[in-house]
């Protein structure tokens, strides 16, 4: 799979006089196997080492540096002599925690450095793997030449030469000078105790070929590979011969590495999946544990902004945004921000629908180091205020239709700055014309009232700033976003989610997709971006991946099948009531939703009827999964091409833990079979509730564990079942038995005539709210059919019939306003 190095690049201080920082690029994914070093040559980088990189980082910690002077690191004025190379690479192995048994890899000079180390430190290196290396480092006259130039003549060819040599001339000179052509290894070579392996290729002219054909016969008992037709790059030319290569130097001794668990400490895989039944089920292509970078979650966009200049990050109406635009434009953002004395750590308010507006805020917020704080566009004022208190919000950034209430809660808080910007500010210009003619007076999008001190236009103060990224030190582990829940089961709070816990949450999703295309995809983002669910699945993984976002401010069936028709999105997240949605909409197949490839359902419980039916109209694959916004919220799907489950919210994620747990007592796992309460654990779960300690403890174990309310039983396979929300499940008769609203919704689902069913539990007594097709069925038929399917004490003691339910604004069922509604009516 294709993912950013850049990503896993980490700085690694050497040397203080001369200050020197080694760049870095660490992947290290939980529980690995083992750590594999990899050592460029002279002129050479870290990212030559790509291929590997990307083969060898799903279950292996892999490190690659670049050296002094080369690629990103430090390229001090010296004389670049072997000891101060052999120095930088020892500390940085130190400062970067190897552990004391490691595999070592170096190509070319990098095959002397690594050799040095391993005759220097015969029992840290488990492994030694040298790629084109030769025993001593004669380059062509030409090059030889070229080097006695003074620095003054180099720099002028160096423009020129920067394809293929990755340090510039006042390093290159000296390390040839005193380093390159001064080592001689024969001796060396001989006194190699370790396990080595020699790789190289037969079209290797950079040096004498015999010198390459020595090295094998001079190391004792080394391995000698030969991948046939290659130059010097062997690693890059012949990627996947050199990749297996090395994985079968690696893993012949098994034994070896068994005992290298146990004495380390670390499980073995075998042990893994011992634990984590459902690894087996993963599709070829997601690992068991991923790598999580340490940057901050605007770094995925300056990742896509720099890998895909060109491509269309956002397509809102038909106006086209590239990721080199949306990065700029959110710079430009954050340095207003800036401008207006929001520092690092303040709270930004965005009451924003899907817009562009949406993504240049979300991420230029976080360059300025500040905390996005998400809440509902249809939130009321009341309740609108009270989160701002909350959180202590400095700025808000809202639409001009919303100016009123702006300015009411602004009145109530400790707001000092609305930032407001129009709805048909990034619509093409004839699309803008004829809203600003029609639509803007006569939907309210013009604002009743002139701006005082404090407020501001986007459009007026946001061109006037750099499109530079400021400087702002951002760790891992601070706060990124304050969402507040959508309160389905009480008054929303404040859920911390650090910028460690979007990264994760993107790639474990982002991996979860093995097929997906970086550059190449297109997201349907009808989810809106102001909830978890969409900000992890629609906005923070298609950037991961480089992907087209195409915006839809709400949701109306019959524009969502035009849009479509239109740009053909290949992916499209949503919640269960879509689906049902676009099932239900006469003619839906015309409209060609068959470019869609692959779904995630989640928010609600996905019937296997609507499954089946949106699967028929796109021949794609609609999979249920589940999250909650203390984790990110992405705990669990369903393969989405491997074995899926009926009724099944699917197996925990990439670097997911998850286990049920006795209904009274969350320390205890229950068997497999049987119910009790989920619990997560994993790199996306919350830090903490927004300045509620009490609360925290309440749901969020001392060593990491997630309570989520919600009763589940996994089965042996390790797939999971959402049974009830814990509020949600009622005792009818046998004390300790517990029912639950989704045993019954199931079976009312098989009625044809049903359209979606609810049931909650009123005194103990099942009541089932029905929306009806077309021809609605009878009361008594509904019961008299639930009779013949489900146990007497789980038959609906009434159905009452309904146009809507009351829903969160992603389209979850909010049951405790339907036993409301009930009970004011009684």
């Amino acid at each position: 799979m294709d993912i950013d190095l850049e990503l896993y690049r980490r700085e690694v201080r050497v040397s203080d006089q001369p200050l020197v920082r080694l760049s870095a690029i660490d992947i290290s994914p939980d529980l690995p196997q083992w750590t594999i070093v990899f050592v460029h040559g002279f002129g050479g980088q870290a990212s030559q080492w790509r291929h590997q990189l990307r083969k060898f980082g799903n279950a292996n910690r892999v490190i690659a540096l670049d050296l002094r002077g080369h690629g990103q690191s430090d390229k001090p004025a010296g004389q670049y002599t072997m000891a101060e190379i052999q120095s930088d690479v020892e500390k940085a192995l130190e400062v970067l925690e190897v552990p004391e048994k490691f595999v070592l890899v170096g190509h070319s000079f990098g095959g002397a450095l690594v050799s040095e180390y391993a005759a220097a430190h015969p029992e840290r290196v488990a492994r030694l793997v040298l790629i084109a290396t030769s025993g001593a480092y004669k380059i062509q006259p030409f090059y030889r030449f070229l080097l006695r130039f003074p620095l003054a003549a180099l720099k002028v060819i160096e423009p020129f030469t920067r394809q293929w040599l990755a340090a510039p001339p006042h390093a290159l000179k000296p390390w040839h000078q005193n380093t390159l052509s001064r080592w001689n290894g024969w001796d060396l070579f001989r006194r190699l105790s370790v396990p080595t392996v020699v790789i190289r290729g037969h079209r290797d002219n950079v040096f004498e070929k015999t010198q390459f054909e020595e090295v094998s016969r001079a190391i004792v008992g080394s391995e000698d590979v030969d991948v046939g037709s290659s130059g010097h790059m062997v690693m890059l030319e012949r990627r996947e011969a050199v990749n297996r290569a090395i994985e079968r130097f690696v893993e012949e001794n098994r034994r070896a590495w068994r005992d290298q668990d146990i004495a380390t400490g670390t499980p073995a895989r075998a042990a893994l999946v011992r634990e984590r039944p459902w690894l087996t089920h993963y599709e070829n292509g997601v690992p068991y544990t991923i790598g999580i970078p340490r940057v901050p979650v605007h770094h995925l966009l300056r990742s896509a902004a720099r890998r895909f200049p060109l491509n269309i990050a956002i397509n809102f109406e038909g106006a086209l945004i590239t990721y080199r635009r949306l990065n700029q434009e959110s710079n430009r953002f954050a340095n207003a921000l800036r401008s207006l004395g929001i520092a690092k750590g303040d709270r930004v308010l965005l009451l924003l629908p899907n817009l562009p507006q949406f993504l240049i805020c979300y991420f230029g917020t976080l360059k300025a180091g500040a905390v996005a704080v998400f809440t509902l566009p249809s939130t009321d004022a009341a309740e609108l205020a009270r989160q701002a208190r909350d959180c202590g919000a400095r700025a808000l950034v809202t639409v001009t239709k919303l100016g009123e209430v702006a300015r009411q809660v602004r009145a109530q808080t400790s707001i000092q700055h609305i930032i407001f910007t129009g709805v048909g500010d990034y619509l093409p210009p004839l699309k803008h014309l004829a809203f600003l003619l029609t639509r803007e007076k006569q939907g309210g999008h013009r604002l009743g009232f002139e701006l005082d001190e404090g407020m501001h236009l986007l459009s007026r103060i946001h061109y006037t700033h750099s499109g530079h990224s400021p400087h702002v030190p951002i760790a891992p582990d601070d706060v990124a976003v304050i969402q507040y829940t959508t309160g389905t089961t009480g008054a929303p709070k404040g859920v911390t989610l650090t910028h460690r816990n979007l990264v994760a949450n993107a790639l474990q999703t982002r991996h979860w997709l093995p097929t997906a295309q970086e550059g190449r995809e297109r997201f349907l983002c009808a989810l809106p971006f102001s909830h978890s669910y969409g900000l992890t699945v629609a906005l923070n993984v298609p950037v991961s991946l480089g992907a087209t976002m195409i915006l839809k401010p709400g949701f109306e069936t019959a524009d969502i099948l035009r849009t479509i028709q239109r740009h053909r999105p290949t992916l499209f997240p949503g919640v269960p009531s879509m689906y049902v949605a676009i099932n239900n909409f006469p003619g839906a197949r015309k409209y060609g939703i068959d470019s869609i490839k692959a779904c995630i359902s989640g928010s609600a419980p996905l019937p296997v009827e609507v499954q089946e039916a949106f699967e028929k109209l796109t021949r794609g694959r609609l999979v249920e999964g589940y999250g909650l916004t203390e984790a990110s919220p992405i705990t669990h799907s369903n393969p989405l091409a491997g074995l899926r489950k009926v009724g099944s919210i699917g197996i925990p994620l990439p670097s997911t833990e998850a286990r049920v747990v006795g209904l009274g007592d969350h320390r205890t796992p229950v068997p497999a079979g049987q119910i009790g309460e989920l619990a997560v654990r994993g790199p996306q779960v919350m830090q903490g509730y927004w300045q509620t300690p009490e609360e925290t403890a309440r749901i969020l174990t001392p060593d990491g564990w997630l309570l989520t309310g919600d009763v589940a039983r996994m089965d042996e396979e390790g797939y999971f079942q959402i049974v009830a929300r814990k509020a949600d499940m009622w005792y009818p008769e046998k004390p300790g038995v517990p029912a639950f609203p989704r045993d019954v919704e199931e079976v009312l689902f098989e009625v044809p005539q049903v359209k979606e069913a609810a049931v909650v539990a009123i005194a103990n007594q099942p009541i089932a709210f029905i929306i009806a097709q077309a021809d609605r069925p009878s009361p008594e038929s509904l019961i008299a059919y639930c009779k013949r399917r489900l146990p007497p004490e789980l038959v609906p003691r009434l159905i009452i019939f309904v146009d809507d339910f009351p829903r969160s604004f992603i389209g979850k069922v909010l049951r405790r306003e339907l036993a409301k509604r009930y009970e004011e009516g009684q």
